[in-house]
C-alpha cells in the first residue's frame, strides 16, 4: 500500500506536535502547518516532514495549503486540526473583539479547515478537529471558548453527514486536562490542578501521546465505520463537574 499523507494544523507545539510525531511514526508523510512557522519547521525537521505557515482564519492561506499538499504528495488521506485559543473573562465584562477572536480561531477557523480539507481529501479519508471538555461542560469565565467548542462539535456532525457519500469520516476529539505548554500555566495557580483531578474519576491528567493515539485510531482502517463522533478523552471528567476556576482566580484578579 502507498504511504498515506497527513496534514496536522497547529502541529508546531503541544498536542499538534505529538500528533504529527505519531503519524510520522506510523508511516504517514506529514505536513506540519502552524501559525508559528519556525515551530512548524522545527517539528517537521525532527520527523522528516514538510512545514508551512498558516493562519486558520485566513481562508486563502488555508485553501493554498491543502492544494499545495495534494499537488506535491498526490493525495491527502488524513487531516487533524488542533488550532485553538482561549481567554478568561465574565460575560458581562468580556471584550467583544477578544470574544470574536476566540470564536474566529476555534470555530470559524475550524470551519475553514474542514471546508478546504474536505475538498481535497481522498475518498475514504478522515478529518479530525479538536474540541474540548468545555464543548459539553460550561466553565465560569470561558464563554467564548465553551461556545466555540460546542459549535465545533455540531459542525463536526454536519460535515460528517455531508461528506459521508465519499466515505470521508469526520470526527472530533474532546480532551480534558492534558499537560502541554498551553496548560502549564494552570499549574502555577493554587488549587486549580487539584480541582481538575478531584473531578476526574481516573485521577490524573492526560498526556499528548494519548490524544495522538486517538487521532491515529480515528484515521485508521480500524475506525472505518466511525463518523460524526465527538470522542471524550478526559479520564471520565465529563461525568462530574467542571472546576470552579473563578474561585481559584479570585485572589489573582
Amino acid at each position: 500500500m502507498n504511504e498515506r499523507v497527513a496534514v496536522v494544523v497547529g502541529g508546531g507545539s503541544g498536542l499538534g506536535k505529538a500528533i504529527a510525531q505519531a503519524f510520522r511514526t506510523e508511516g504517514y508523510r506529514v505536513t506540519v502547518a502552524d501559525r508559528d512557522g519556525a515551530a512548524a519547521k522545527t517539528v517537521a525537521a525532527d520527523i522528516g516532514g514538510a512545514a508551512t505557515t498558516v493562519d486558520v482564519t485566513d481562508e486563502a492561506a488555508v485553501a493554498a495549503l491543502f492544494t499545495e499538499v495534494r499537488d506535491r504528495e498526490g493525495a491527502v488521506h488524513a487531516v487533524v486540526n488542533t488550532a485553538g485559543q482561549s481567554s478568561w473573562s465574565p460575560v458581562v465584562d468580556h471584550d467583544v473583539p477578544q470574544w470574536r477572536q476566540i470564536v474566529d480561531v476555534n470555530l470559524v477557523g475550524a470551519f475553514i479547515v474542514l471546508k478546504h480539507a474536505g475538498r481535497v481529501v481522498a475518498d475514504g479519508g478522515a478529518l479530525i478537529s479538536l474540541t474540548s471538555l468545555n464543548a459539553r461542560q460550561p466553565g465560569v469565565g470561558l464563554s467564548a471558548y465553551c461556545a466555540s467548542k460546542a459549535g465545533l462539535s455540531m459542525l463536526t456532525q454536519v460535515a460528517a453527514l455531508e461528506l459521508a457519500p465519499r466515505r470521508v469520516r469526520v470526527n472530533a476529539i474532546a480532551p480534558g486536562l492534558v499537560i502541554t505548554p498551553l496548560t502549564e500555566g494552570i499549574q502555577t495557580i493554587p488549587g486549580i490542578t487539584e480541582d481538575y483531578l478531584e473531578n476526574t474519576p481516573l485521577g490524573r491528567a492526560g498526556t499528548p501521546d494519548e490524544i495522538a493515539g486517538a487521532a491515529l485510531y480515528l484515521c485508521s482502517d480500524h475506525a472505518a465505520w466511525i463518523t460524526g463522533e465527538v470522542l471524550d478523552i478526559n479520564g471520565g471528567a465529563h461525568l462530574m463537574r467542571y472546576p470552579a476556576l473563578h474561585k481559584h482566580l479570585a485572589g489573582l484578579l
